[in-house]
């Protein structure tokens, strides 16, 4: 973490946080996920460096972009793209009942089929697709897939 400096924490799961950093090379903001390994089992330790392959091999407009993973004091860490409009829930709760317009919907919905179509292609099922894991750039107007956590890679 000596490359990054932590601007404030935007998330936090059963295994770990989400942090809101600049790198301090460039200035770039992007989020770092910690996954404390300490109390994890040896299969979810597994599923852990699993989503960093995962990641790794996505590489689509429509889902969250992987940066970069490293290990320090008992913790994964995962850097991503940082989507400055949040999630897709918190956007719902911000309208307070206001009806989006239809055209937005249609737009977010094509994008994450995109998303969809380019990790199916590539054999892998997200298996959590919900408002949550639905992030937002460019003032709300581009979705992207993200959260690969329970992520599942198939054989045939």
């Amino acid at each position: 973490m000596n490359n990054y400096e932590v601007v404030r924490q935007i998330g936090e799961g059963a295994f770990g946080k989400a942090f809101l950093v600049r790198d301090k090379g460039g200035g770039t903001e992007c989020v770092v996920k910690q996954i404390s390994l300490r109390k994890m089992s040896a299969r979810e330790k597994e599923a852990s460096k699993k989503e960093v392959t995962l990641l790794s091999k996505m590489n689509h407009p429509n889902i969250v972009a992987f940066i970069g993973s490293f290990q320090e004091r008992g913790s994964l860490y995962i850097v991503m793209e940082f989507c400055d409009g949040g999630d897709l829930m918190k956007k719902i709760n911000m309208q307070r009942g206001n009806p989006f317009t239809e055209q937005q919907i249609v737009d977010w919905f094509v994008q994450i089929c995109l998303g969809l179509k380019h990790i199916h292609d590539r054999k892998v099922l997200h298996r959590d697709i919900k408002a949550q894991n639905i992030f937002l750039t460019n003032g709300g107007m581009k979705a992207k897939l993200g959260d690969f956590g329970i992520a599942r890679m198939l054989n045939k």
